[in-house]
């Protein structure tokens, strides 16, 4: 397939909302404004995506002990992320539908914000489940809805703004692992302020989206229809209906294929965040060493997750890259069983290379669909079906490593599951859309 960045030109809805805006003064620069201003929410919004799970990652052991939580229930809080995702996730494209994606990205945001504010001093195992279901809500359907508002906005440029959007996502994961227990001591060595604090950070990401609430800004690519619709009267809002056929998803063997490659990526990287800190402790590493280690895995995905959505954009297979990642994923299992703490530094490297499964994951809900409303509807099933797969990894890895005792038999259930996760990826990187599979 030719470049996403290359093959594309200029869309009708672009050039007619140009020819539009022409001839009022100041247009060019209120479109202007309203693309940085979206970059800004985008941005903001990725750096929010992570840190909730992150961050408890870091501090999984003074919450199980203030808790007082065994390790099959810290198993099953390490698993709660994931059912959120794929319960909350399939809701979104209805939502946006409904209220426009915009206005369901700053809601998210808000969701977000509260739940990390609350649930340190929710009270209890429940509460704290609780809080972090809320927060994990908001982030559900930004997932689902960031692809589509890619695709939506930037319809020629898929790949560089995945790329851009992956990247703040992998420094607010790599950041909350890093900074989460020193800030911790910082403030006074309780948890529930080290958890808390990430709450802030929620807060700045709803004010860039406060002005798509009720449709105030005129996006560059309105949708399918705007084209038609710009000769009669002025262009449409982010609250344009865009009426496109629904698909049988479950009919096409590409959907299928990227939503367990979804599933099986996300699996290894909530065992990875939830765990991998543990697993440095267990060998002997200091817990603030651990955490930073966990941030050397997140942080890889900063430059990577730029350049890999690039790269996958000009390749006609991406298959290539599915393999590649899942060799340095299997090497970094392999360094975890036989020296965890001597190799501790390379591990974490060649797990963080492997965790860019997930941006090469978004970019293909991008190829594998040719408008806006197919990868709307591809990504609420890949996302959810996916999370719906990945649920078991981390609660399963949480019971292996309480009745076996130690790390060999976790470490060998993620070293199995690379291996069809490479198998399917395989797959959904051939040239093919889902149009064409899944049409009713």
């Amino acid at each position: 397939m030719p470049s996403e960045e290359t093959r594309t030109t200029t869309p009708p809805t672009v050039r007619s909302s140009a020819a539009h805006d022409a001839g009022k003064p100041g247009g060019a620069s209120a479109r202007a404004w309203t693309v940085r201003l979206l970059v800004l929410g985008i941005v903001l919004s990725a750096l929010n995506l992570r840190p909730a799970i992150t961050s408890l990652g870091a501090l999984l052991e003074e919450v199980r002990d203030g808790l007082g939580m065994s390790g099959s229930v810290a198993g099953l809080l390490t698993s709660v992320p994931p059912l959120c995702f794929a319960v909350f996730g399939v809701m979104a494209p209805r939502l946006a539908r409904r209220f426009g994606a915009g206005a369901v990205v700053c809601a998210g945001m808000a969701a977000i914000a509260t739940g990390l504010l609350i649930r340190p001093y929710a009270g209890g195992t429940a509460g704290f489940l609780a809080g972090s279901a809320l927060a994990l809500m908001g982030i559900a359907v930004s997932n689902v809805l960031m692809p589509v508002i890619v695709k939506h906005w930037f319809p020629d440029r898929v790949g560089s703004m995945t790329g851009l959007y992956s990247m703040a996502l992998a420094l607010g994961t790599a950041l909350a692992a890093a900074v989460t227990v020193p800030l911790t001591d910082t403030l006074g060595g309780s948890w529930q302020t080290g958890l808390a604090l990430w709450a802030g950070l929620a807060v700045a990401a709803v004010l860039p989206w406060l002005p798509f609430v009720r449709g105030r800004v005129t996006p560059p690519g309105a949708g399918e229809r705007a084209a038609e619709t710009a000769s009669r009267g002025p262009a449409p809002t982010e609250h344009a209906r865009v009426e496109a056929p629904r698909l049988r998803m479950a009919r096409s063997r590409t959907a299928w294929a990227l939503a367990v490659f979804f599933g099986l990526q996300a699996t290894a990287a909530y065992i990875t965040m939830g765990w991998m800190a543990q697993i440095f402790r267990d060998a002997g590493v200091p817990a603030g060493t651990a955490g930073l280690l966990l941030a050397v895995t997140m942080v890889m995905g900063v430059p990577l997750a730029f350049v890999i959505p690039r790269l996958a954009t000009r390749l006609p297979h991406q298959g290539p890259i599915v393999l590649a990642l899942g060799v340095c994923g299997l090497a970094g299992y392999a360094g975890l069983y036989l020296a965890p703490a001597a190799g501790a530094w390379a591990w974490a490297v060649l797990l963080g290379i492997a965790n860019c499964a997930f941006p090469l994951a978004l970019t293909m809900v991008g190829m594998r669909a040719r408008t806006g409303p197919g990868v709307a509807q591809l990504s609420a099933f890949a996302q959810s079906t996916g999370y719906l797969i990945s649920i078991p990894g981390p609660l399963l890895v949480g019971v292996l490593y309480q009745h076996s005792g130690g790390w060999g038999l976790p470490i060998a259930l993620m070293s199995a599951l690379m291996i069809p996760q490479m198998a399917v990826g395989f797959l959904a990187g051939r040239d093919r859309t889902v149009e064409d599979e899944a049409a009713r």
